[in-house]
């Protein structure tokens, strides 16, 4: 029977130059796909477009004639295409696309084939993936020849395969719940409420499972950022795309010599107490993930080391005159603003260039207050694990914590490693392992003191605004004004931006508010005190 079709049936197929060929009448004894194609009963090919390369124009000629034999009611229009080489992905990739682009489409009047059995591999995963985005309208054919060897032969079967996704349920869904797991396992499994996060952790996971490229993480101390890079190489090992270990180093703490032979590595004899030779942490991520956390604090010699090791995967240990390889993916992280770092002269133009593709900023924890109740469950879990004894909050307690954690007064100085902290202390100190009103309380002071004076310790009320303001000014404002003032100084020293100063000074008032110019509100402020962002010499631009 002939298959029935509210449409005419055009296929697009490229010309097989080995499994079309034939000579005299022996080509009418084997199976030749773009002839057989036009043979089924069942299948009325109405129009064929057949791709070739000019060295092929014979063939395509013979292909031609022999259809137009066959099936005397299919059009066989032939077009040259420019491609040398076909096993060369991107040139045929970009010649398929110049005629899929160039192609004058009628899907409401015609119904597109594309024929995937002839042509080089490569030339098949071109077509697949020009049908699946839908650069061509068209589902795919493949075709297979007769079973046996009988001489009286048929043209063999064929197959449609739709690449319509909305049509298999099932496949769509494994992959939806692929990609929540992916996105549960980089946050820990913890359940955030935050969107802008939740968003920017779906990016890292479409980037981690997809490139091998460097990854820059960038964010206030204590963000999460080498918890966050464990989770990313722990997800790629996962996925079977990284067999090698997983090496951390803070850069902060490379000096000198130190930092050479750390990275590199160095060759017995290369200065005094190298005794032996040592393959540098480079080499032992070899196959697997460096994390250079802190990466502005590196000196400049490493960074144009580094910079090779990133582009040619070699590099030389100190004192020795042999190359050595390694072949690593780089997650670098900073608290620094590496362009202004650049512009210091203190970090090299090109690196942060190579290292700045997927560049990622994690937000402080005082600007995701809704995520602060999910990670407070997530620390106590960690500390029954660590420890082995459940901990609780009593219901008055725990509301009395969060009320605290997420209101204004909670700068999180350092982040979740004031949270940790914090968490840990009450755990510890929980009577019958139930955190109640005095031990949160008892925090929450600690936790005010210790914000009030600066994590170093130095940072008083009194002491920023004279090192901003001046002495003076100190005699010209009240106490009230002196407490509001430093706060502002002080969050503003530590973002990046007025923007995200905004965040963390009007986290309450601003989830009021369907119009949101918090920048705005402190470059004003700002302004009655005789300053400009720029007199802060905060980590960020305006």
């Amino acid at each position: 029977m002939v298959r029935k079709t509210a449409k005419p049936v055009v296929v697009l197929g490229l010309l097989g130059s080995t499994l079309d060929a034939g000579q005299g009448g022996r080509r009418w004894s084997r199976w030749r796909p773009t002839v057989d194609l036009c043979r089924h009963e069942d299948l009325m090919v109405t129009r064929l477009e057949l791709l070739y390369q000019r060295r092929f124009t014979d063939l395509v000629r013979l292909v031609q004639e022999d259809i137009g034999q066959i099936s005397p009611e299919t059009e066989v229009r032939p077009h040259e295409i420019d491609f040398e080489d076909p096993w060369d992905f991107e040139e045929v990739y970009a010649s398929l696309l110049d005629f899929a682009r160039g192609y004058r489409f009628r899907p409401q009047a015609e119904d597109y084939l594309v024929h995937i059995t002839t042509g080089t591999h490569v030339a098949q995963i071109c077509w697949f993936l020009l049908a699946e985005s839908r650069e061509l309208p068209a589902r795919l054919i493949q075709s297979s020849p007769p079973a046996g060897r009988t001489q009286a032969r048929g043209p063999g079967t064929y197959r449609i395969i739709d690449l319509d996704l909305s049509k298999y349920d099932q496949i769509a869904s494994r992959f939806r719940q692929d990609q929540r797991e992916g996105l549960s396992f980089l946050k820990a499994g913890i359940d955030t409420k935050n969107r802008a996060f939740n968003e920017l952790i779906a990016r890292i996971e479409q980037v981690a499972i997809r490139s091998r490229s460097p990854v820059l993480l960038t964010g206030p101390t204590g963000a999460g950022k080498t918890r966050l890079a464990r989770r990313i190489y722990e997800l790629k090992h996962q996925r079977k795309q990284v067999d090698g270990r997983f090496v951390e180093v803070n850069c902060a703490t490379l000096r000198g010599d130190q930092a050479m032979s750390m990275l590199f590595g160095h060759a017995k004899g290369a200065f005094t107490g190298a005794v032996k030779d040592r393959p540098g942490l480079l080499k032992s991520a070899d196959g697997g993930v460096l994390f250079l956390d802190e990466i502005g604090e590196l000196g400049l010699d490493e960074q144009a080391m580094l910079l090779r090791a990133i582009e040619d995967k070699r590099f030389l240990p100190v004192g020795s005159d042999a190359e050595v390889g390694s072949d690593f993916q780089l997650i670098a992280g900073t608290n620094r603003d590496l362009g202004r770092r650049v512009r210091d002269g203190k970090f090299r133009e090109d690196l942060l260039a190579r290292i700045d593709l997927w560049s990622f900023e994690l937000p402080g924890l005082a600007a995701r207050p809704e995520d602060i109740g999910p990670n407070l469950e997530y620390e106590l879990s960690r500390y029954a694990a660590r420890e082995n004894a459940r901990v609780t909050f009593s219901r008055e307690a725990r509301q009395a914590f969060l009320r605290f954690a997420t209101s204004p007064d909670a700068t999180w100085a350092g982040n979740f490693r004031d949270f940790s902290a914090a968490v840990e202390r009450m755990a510890t100190l929980a009577p019958g392992g139930r955190i109640d009103g005095a031990v949160v309380e008892a925090e929450v002071d600690r936790l005010r003191r210790a914000w009030s004076r600066g994590q170093d310790g130095g940072e008083t009320e009194l002491g920023i605004i004279e090192e901003v303001l001046g002495p003076q000014a100190l005699g010209s404002l009240d106490r009230f004004d002196q407490v509001q003032l430093a706060e502002v100084l002080r969050v503003c020293r530590r973002s990046r931006s007025l923007s995200e100063a905004g965040r963390i000074l009007f986290a309450a008032s601003r989830r009021q508010r369907s119009s949101i110019n918090d920048a705005d509100r402190i470059r004003k402020y700002l302004a009655k005190h005789g300053l400009r962002w720029a007199d802060l010499g905060g980590s960020g631009s305006e």
